[in-house]
């Protein structure tokens, strides 16, 4: 049974607030999927940004942490109306049993506004979590690719695509980092290589920070952006493949610069 958010009072229900906190293109959709399928849970069938009624500055690029201005736009608490945000989130959200108690959603932007989210939000948790670098930038090189590269230079002129994607993923990367400091004890951290290798301890490590979520199961097979089934696959190396030569090389470049907050979370360089 599926229950509606504009046919209940969720706001009455809902006793915690649980964020998704990541860069984009980090493999957070099955999670995503998986935390839907909980009986304790309400869910959003979008990310966070995108639910009708958002009223903040949505991200306008896959690449908005790699400009100042973008990121500063998306940042600014002034320009969010979190009272209006939470009625939109409310109103859209679905459950599996109404008296679910847990609100939850994700959304990559919300990176920069962590902070936001645990004053606005009653009893705000947070799920951080970090991908191979070399991997996320694979998604939007091939965004762009299939968009077009004029898309790309109107919003990014004189720059390279692999340039600016690593710039996008170390600011993110930096970000997380920061977030950690600042909210690590409302929160756990794991990465997208976790997840994939050991589901059940990541699963475990989520009921340990929010014990109304008794019920998750990481290790089921579930429809993934409406494109196919699957249980938790690490599809990095899969993805780097499509990497070309000159592509691995200009990400280096930008990796080898910003080396320190690759080693804080244990990724290499190519």
């Amino acid at each position: 049974m599926t229950c509606y958010g504009a046919t209940h009072d969720v706001a009455h229900e809902v006793t915690t607030h649980l964020f998704g906190i990541s860069p984009n293109h980090s493999g957070w959709t099955l999670l995503k999927e998986a935390l839907g399928t909980s009986k304790k849970t309400w869910n959003l069938l979008t990310e966070g940004h995108l639910a009708l009624g958002f009223a903040d500055p949505v991200a306008a690029t896959v690449l908005w942490a790699a400009g100042r201005r973008r990121a500063d736009r998306l940042a600014d608490s002034a320009r969010y109306d979190w009272a209006l945000i939470r009625k939109a989130w409310y109103f859209q959200a679905q459950a599996r049993d109404p008296a679910a108690s847990v609100f939850y959603t994700k959304s990559p932007p919300h990176l920069l506004i962590a902070g936001d989210l645990a004053r606005r939000f009653r009893n705000a948790k947070f799920l951080f979590m970090v991908r191979n670098p070399y991997a996320v930038c694979e998604s939007p090189c091939r965004y762009y690719r299939d968009l077009g590269m004029a898309a790309f230079t109107a919003r990014f002129p004189g720059r390279s695509l692999p340039e600016t994607a690593a710039a996008h993923v170390v600011a993110c990367l930096s970000r997380q980092r920061l977030n950690l400091d600042a909210y690590g004890d409302r929160g756990i951290f794991f990465t997208y290589e976790d997840m994939c290798a050991e589901p059940e301890r990541v699963a475990h490590a989520i009921q340990g920070l929010i014990p109304e979520i008794d019920d998750l199961n990481l290790r089921q097979r579930l429809l993934v952006k409406g494109k196919y089934n699957c249980l938790p696959t690490d599809f990095n190396a899969w993805q780097i493949s499509r990497l070309d030569p000159g592509q691995v090389a200009t990400l280096g470049r930008v990796f080898r610069r910003h080396r320190e907050i690759l080693d804080h979370f244990g990724y290499d360089l190519l």
